[in-house]
């Protein structure tokens, strides 16, 4: 799974930041302003930013001013493009970027101080492993900021997304990238995902507190934020108050 993934990405690079573009029709920047608005608080000092892809969250977060930002991703010629982004931008000394997997993060126990993922947790080849990788990483109190595709709530522009899901989106994919078939993939990843608070409890479970999520743009994009627990064994999870805005 992980390593068809990873070919997948590899192959859909050279287009990859410009169907970005596309198939969120510009939203994508302003919805990576909103997470990093909600790790703005915390001000972190060194950041791990995994599925970095080609690298825009990580490159974003540098507006806070952290010490290190470190990126790992599973696809080689993504890293390539995130690399060739920090050099263009002057920020080398700061971005390091690693090929790994979230669900072995080759860092120690308790090394940052936030966690992000932009558009990539859906695509981890095991969600719970991967969310406990980044609580394991996290020191204690620290933060993930995780943005994720999700589904409007409204029944009637639910309908019509999942309709721009499942048909437009491999078509542009088609036409625009000239691979179909990843970007159907993409699609059915975004309509099989947990969101919004089904996602939260993930996270709380994962031994992560205080999760909430913000709907973005009616919902078709949530930011979510919630602290690594410093004893999980306490927690108890009361559905009822976990709400997304």
């Amino acid at each position: 799974m992980a390593m068809e993934t990873a070919e997948m990405f590899d192959g859909i690079a050279p287009r990859y930041d410009l169907m970005n573009r596309l198939l969120s029709l510009g939203l994508d920047s302003g919805w990576r302003r909103q997470a990093v608005k909600a790790l703005a608080p915390f001000r972190p000092r060194r950041v791990l930013d995994v599925a970095t892809g080609s690298g825009d969250l990580a490159l974003a977060v540098l507006t806070l001013d952290p010490e290190q930002v470190a990126g790992v991703d599973i696809s080689q010629r993504m890293l390539e493009l995130a690399a060739a982004k920090a050099a263009k931008r002057h920020a080398g000394s700061k971005v390091v970027l690693e090929r790994a997997a979230a669900e072995e993060l080759p860092f120690a126990d308790s090394s940052f101080d936030a966690v992000t993922v932009g558009f990539g947790v859906r695509n981890f080849a095991d969600l719970e492993k991967g969310l406990g990788e980044m609580r394991r990483v996290l020191k204690p109190g620290g933060v993930a900021v995780i943005l994720e595709f999700s589904l409007p709530g409204f029944f009637p522009l639910r309908l019509l997304h999942r309709f721009y899901l499942k048909n437009v989106i491999p078509l542009l994919g088609c036409l625009a990238a000239g691979n179909r078939a990843a970007y159907a993939r993409l699609a059915e990843s975004i309509l099989a995902f947990p969101h919004g608070e089904e996602f939260t409890a993930l996270l709380a479970g994962a031994g992560f507190s205080g999760a909430i999520c913000r709907r973005l743009s009616l919902g078709v994009c949530t930011v979510y934020r919630a602290v690594k627990q410093v004893r999980p064994d306490r927690q108890v999870l009361d559905s009822k108050r976990i709400h997304c805005e």
